[in-house]
């Protein structure tokens, strides 16, 4: 039986760790040949352990212009062609000073924006300029979250992190549109909280975790898994997608049709 991802050469920004770094193995299990990028000396050091072989991992900072255009084209070298983007890199501007509106400071508000939103234009644009002087087509998965559309205040209050992962639907939607004629498709996928090196606040709060049993009660009420996207992102990736641009696609356990509970 042929393998979803055969033959395809994809480019992971931010996946070295987390989401990232399960797809990529998810990819190479389809038969991908991929391209990962991640900024963490460490993590990019793992990386290499774990993926060996079966990828190339570069070292990166997605805020910065050349790393995606320098990543796709060390795809295009290494493996003769260049079929899709995963951007994957992005994080909690929380430490930065995102938070509610009334604490949230300017500094907070523009690292989290040019981590999640700036850093995801930047890719999207070098993978899109490539499909369009290859005249190839393609595919490209943005990372978004179920905060830019289903707000939970009581514990997920970051404001300008729930801006970026709202712009970036607007983003992909918009420029889906432009490049169909272009038989490049661009779609989001949105999770909810998820057990990621981002999340261990979260993970760690108990108050947290008994709210996540309502609010996500799918498969007994969890945190999801980075392995839980891996299926969807693999399904955008392919062939199998090829109808398909301008959709969000929550991978949440059920967080977005959910109330969620409170103790009293």
């Amino acid at each position: 039986m042929q393998q979803l991802l055969e033959a395809k050469k994809i480019v992971i920004i931010g996946g070295t760790t987390g989401l990232g770094l399960s797809a990529a193995k998810a990819f190479i299990a389809g038969g991908a040949k991929v391209v990962v990028v991640g900024r963490n000396m460490e993590s990019v050091a793992t990386a290499k352990e774990i993926l060996g072989n079966h990828a190339t991992v570069v070292s990166g900072d997605a805020m910065q212009p050349d790393t995606a255009v320098k990543a796709i084209d060390t795809c295009i070298e290494l493996f003769g062609g260049f079929d899709g983007l995963y951007h994957v890199a992005g994080g909690s501007g929380r430490k930065m000073g995102d938070g509610p509106l009334h604490e949230l400071s300017l500094e907070g508000w523009n690292n989290t924006l040019e981590l999640n939103l700036t850093s995801l234009m930047l890719s999207n644009q070098a993978a899109v300029k490539k499909m369009l002087a290859l005249n190839s087509g393609g595919t490209i998965l943005n990372m978004g979250s179920v905060l830019g559309y289903s707000p939970s205040p009581h514990f997920f209050s970051t404001h300008a992190y729930a801006a970026a992962k709202a712009a970036i639907i607007g983003f992909t939607k918009s420029i889906a549109a432009y490049y169909a004629k272009n038989n490049i498709r661009i779609n989001v996928i949105a999770p909810a909280l998820v057990e990621t090196p981002m999340a261990q606040r979260a993970a760690k709060d108990e108050s947290i975790l008994s709210f996540i049993k309502t609010k996500q009660p799918l498969d007994g009420g969890r945190i999801g898994a980075p392995e839980d996207l891996d299926g969807l992102a693999t399904y955008f990736m392919s062939d199998l997608s090829k109808f398909t641009t301008g959709q969000v696609v929550a991978v949440d356990g059920g967080w977005h049709v959910s109330e969620g509970q409170y103790p009293v």
